[in-house]
């Protein structure tokens, strides 16, 4: 059975006083939520901060995005090797605005899921339509692009080591949520997809749901039977909040 998981994308937001609070309001409610696994995708800058305060603790942390690149002439970029002295676990890839306001295509994505995976980070690759795409009736060819890349590049075994998150973009941040039923569609696609090349492997794969998750909505998605969880963005800034979409995963 796999072991729901609800990951906090912080995105560009915080700061030393707020995330002190945060976290320490996260420590003392994750404690008590049991048999399930949780995360928070910090900035860059506060990675030491998230490791200073988390490291005995049972909530994970991550980074957003890193280079492909292993070192060098990269200026601005950070490397799977620098999140892995600041403790990370988890790091995001392909993230719909990756994609979108920095042109980041599905073979760059994949490159950096391996970069991750070679250092033993876990990649959470994020996936997921347009309302424009969804509406031509695309989903499926688009998801599996962004899918296929990984394949072609490291092989279907190396979901093993990793986490999909199925993010209709039309539904981030927007307030819009795509039903319990047209997240399951996807998520039992992507599944299906993957177990046609190894079905363990596809059996096992956590595919969270992401899309302007929210305490009120999080239960009934929670309960669908390849929704293993979320990627949180912008309730995951509340403690409360992100505590109680935790509880519906548990």
């Amino acid at each position: 059975m796999r072991r729901k998981f609800v990951a906090g994308n912080w995105k560009m937001h915080g700061s030393l006083a707020e995330n002190q609070v945060l976290l320490d309001a996260l420590n003392r409610g994750i404690a008590n939520l049991g048999q399930i696994d949780c995360a928070v995708c910090v900035p860059y800058p506060y990675l030491f901060q998230a490791q200073n305060i988390l490291h005995d603790s049972s909530l994970s942390w991550g980074a957003q995005n890193l280079s492909q690149h292993a070192k060098g002439a990269f200026t601005g970029e950070i490397s799977a090797t620098m999140l892995k002295d600041f403790g990370c676990h988890y790091v995001l890839v392909g993230h719909s605005e990756r994609r979108s306001l920095y042109g980041e295509d599905s073979v760059l994505v994949a490159q950096k899921f391996k970069a991750a995976q070679a250092s033993n980070l876990i990649p959470i690759l994020c996936v997921g339509e347009t309302l424009a795409q969804r509406e031509q009736g695309v989903t499926e060819a688009v998801v599996s692009e962004q899918l296929d890349a990984v394949v072609l590049l490291c092989g279907v075994e190396a979901y093993s080591r990793a986490v999909v998150a199925y993010e209709p973009v039309w539904a981030i941040g927007t307030g819009k949520t795509a039903s319990p039923q047209q997240a399951q569609e996807v998520h039992q696609f992507i599944r299906r997809k993957l177990a046609a090349r190894a079905a363990t492997v596809a059996e096992q794969l956590r595919i969270l749901y992401g899309g302007s998750v929210k305490a009120a909505n999080s239960n009934e998605l929670f309960t669908m039977p390849d929704i293993d969880g979320g990627l949180i963005g912008g309730a995951s800034l509340d403690a409360e909040e992100f505590l109680k979409i935790c509880s519906s995963a548990h």
